[in-house]
């Protein structure tokens, strides 16, 4: 696809926005330049105008690849640009059912795809109760959030009620609602998969002497092989939050594979080399395929 031209006889522009340029950003970045084709990098920080017009300082594109950290910006920033005729991966509405647990897990139950349990309650009292339905050892996570932060495991009611105090204590959006899980016991291992275009690509396997797998509070990633059942659940996952662009968290469980979380900006940095694929030219080549598709679509103009 490198120099590929559109119907008017120019290259497609895409524009990244981001806040800075983290590893994922730069593998984007050169991925696009191996095809001769520029990727705009616009810091989300430095964007701003009045929500009538395109916003000040990012260009002009058919494309726009939203991978703000703050999940808010990135949601904001694609419905402003969607607003405007833009077509943003992952779109708005993806981005807000990816970041919000609750809402991943309506939607993942929704479409019949084999998921973890999990309750929600709105106060002190009712997330007891949720947790003494749901059985000990559970886990408590905030509706919106990332990384592993703000995750707690609670052994027994005494844990429970004291996280529950603390959340009350401290307030604010993400302690507003208590979103609880089963603790699964996978021996310090989960998978994370990559869906890109509805197509499983690559997985990897993240262990831990930690029961937090995340690979930013230090689980070592491992490539897994795609299987079939693999493919089949990520790729139904994906389908169910309607996203272009997913990396999707599974459990592998005595009950087949269940899907954890699905996330809307997929970070691959520990991905690329432990699975020998190349995600961000895959990523690449899926983006510049909608550009192209975008020049014939009425889409915003380069100015």
């Amino acid at each position: 696809m490198a120099g590929s031209h559109g119907q008017q006889g120019r290259d497609p522009v895409v524009v990244l926005i981001s806040t800075g340029i983290r590893p994922e950003e730069k593998m984007l970045i050169e991925a696009f330049r191996r095809r001769d084709i520029a990727l705009h990098a616009v810091d989300d920080r430095q964007v701003h105008g009045t929500l009538s017009a395109w916003p000040q300082n990012v260009p002009h594109a058919e494309v726009v690849l939203a991978r703000s950290k703050s999940h808010w910006r990135n949601v904001t920033l694609a419905r402003w640009l969607e607003a405007h005729g833009a077509r943003v991966v992952n779109p708005s509405r993806v981005l807000e059912t990816c970041g919000d647990k609750a809402a991943t897990t309506l939607a993942l139950i929704g479409e019949g795809v084999p998921t973890l349990s999990a309750s929600v309650a709105f106060g002190r009292e009712s997330g007891l109760e949720a947790g003494r339905q749901l059985g000990f050892p559970l886990v408590l996570k905030p509706v919106v959030g990332s990384w592993g932060r703000l995750i707690g495991k609670a052994n027994d009611r005494d844990a429970l009620e004291l996280a529950l105090e603390h959340k009350e204590a401290v307030g604010g959006s993400p302690h507003a609602a208590t979103y609880l899980q089963p603790f699964i016991e996978t021996g310090g291992m989960d998978i994370r998969a990559f869906v890109v275009g509805g197509r499983c690509i690559a997985a990897i396997e993240r262990h831990s002497t930690h029961w937090r797998t995340n690979t930013a509070l230090g689980a070592r990633a491992v490539g897994r092989p795609v299987d079939e059942d693999l493919a089949a659940v990520a790729e139904a996952a994906a389908a169910a939050v309607a996203g272009s662009l997913v990396a999707v968290d599974l459990f592998e469980t005595p009950h087949g594979l269940l899907v954890n979380e699905v996330n809307g900006t997929m970070e691959f940095r520990n991905s690329v080399e432990t699975t020998g694929v190349n995600i961000p030219g895959i990523v690449a080549d899926h983006v510049m395929a909608m550009a192209s598709d975008g020049l014939g679509l009425g889409l915003p103009q380069v100015s």
